[in-house]
């Protein structure tokens, strides 16, 4: 198929058993017509590729021998595709039966809607949200991340009450639908970010450039989570805090990064002294050192990241403009639906 509606990619480093155990699943509930799934190996060493084409001799494959990360592997493998839609989905997810179309319907409903994610479950709690990307993101005033459905360690049991599609912050790279002109315009993923938050970076940019972000619970999938790389490890600390603190020198204004970078360095040492008490380990607490120091020799290069994107230096709507730390630790709001007064 040379040149499909949507092009389901999935990018891949060393997740044979992942595929293996969903790939079947994704083909045999992706066979409109107007789909194509694709596999971009990004520089396996665990025989994903000998696999793949005995076992999927017909699927579309892509394969180089470096791991670029999920930025510099998907740029590379979307640069090769031509579709007017992209999916990018995680090895280790299961998705669900007419699950593309309600999504497809929304981004073709209107032309300002260029991103978009499903409701995200956890494949092994299937009635409660799965950690990473719950039924929508957000980000609040000082740059914290949290998901309908998942804020800071609260997960919550889905009860159907996220069911509402609603404008969002950003869309959950482990299944995100986006517009391929648009994803272009914007200049793709940060390769530099090389795993975490690069999608929230580019929902950003989106929104920037005039876009909209959507959440599409109608369509739901099943992610394991922590597949590629644990969720309690230093390094996914090191690259979670690094390019957070990057995004938001690349996409706010410099007066409203001189008002929030110090206060982030405060936040940030707390999160640091937290997880020490919490975990018993000094791991996290070097992780977040180590982000702060490669963030600060990474300024010349966001200074020209910065120059080279002629985009409005905007707040977005969907941003929370209060602190998601305070609220939840402070004033115990623990759920997206009591931080925004729904229901």
């Amino acid at each position: 198929m040379d040149n499909p509606l949507v092009a389901i990619v999935i990018l891949n480093f060393n997740g044979k058993k992942f595929l293996q155990q969903f790939l079947p699943n994704v083909i045999g509930n992706s066979n409109e017509d107007w789909a194509q799934v694709v596999v971009a190996d990004n520089g396996s060493t665990d025989g994903s590729v000998a696999y793949l084409q005995a076992h999927f001799p017909n699927i579309k494959l892509l394969a180089w021998e470096e791991n670029l990360g999920y930025a510099g592997g998907y740029n590379k493998a979307l640069s090769q595709i031509d579709a007017t839609y992209f999916v990018l989905l995680n090895s280790d997810v299961e998705v669900t039966k007419d699950w593309l179309l309600p999504v497809v319907a929304l981004l073709q409903s209107d032309d300002k809607i260029v991103a978009a994610q499903p409701k995200i479950l956890d494949y092994n709690r299937k009635d409660f949200f799965e950690y990473a990307g719950g039924s929508g993101g957000f980000l609040d005033v000082y740059g914290y991340p949290f998901a309908a459905g998942r804020v800071f360690d609260t997960v919550e049991k889905d009860n159907g009450q996220y069911n509402q599609q609603m404008p969002i912050f950003w869309a959950s790279g482990a299944c995100l639908f986006v517009n391929a002109e648009a994803f272009w315009q914007v200049g793709g993923l940060d390769a530099d970010f090389f795993a975490h938050q690069e999608e929230i970076d580019l929902c950003w940019r989106l929104q920037r450039a005039g876009f909209e972000i959507f959440s599409c619970p109608t369509s739901e999938v099943f992610h394991v989570g922590g597949g590629t790389l644990n969720y309690a490890n230093p390094h996914k600390t090191f690259l979670n805090f690094r390019n957070n603190l990057t995004m938001l020198s690349k996409n706010l204004s410099v007066g409203r990064l001189c008002w929030l970078l110090p206060q982030r360095l405060v936040l940030d040492g707390v999160a640091a002294l937290q997880s020490v008490i919490k975990n018993k380990s000094f791991g996290d607490l070097w992780a977040i050192l180590k982000a702060h120091f490669a963030f600060y020799l990474s300024i010349p290069s966001i200074i020209k990241k910065r120059k080279a994107v002629n985009l409005p230096y905007t707040l977005p709507v969907t941003m929370y403009k209060r602190s998601v730390l305070w609220k939840y630790f402070i004033e115990r709001k623990k759920t997206v639906r009591e931080l925004f007064k729904i229901g």
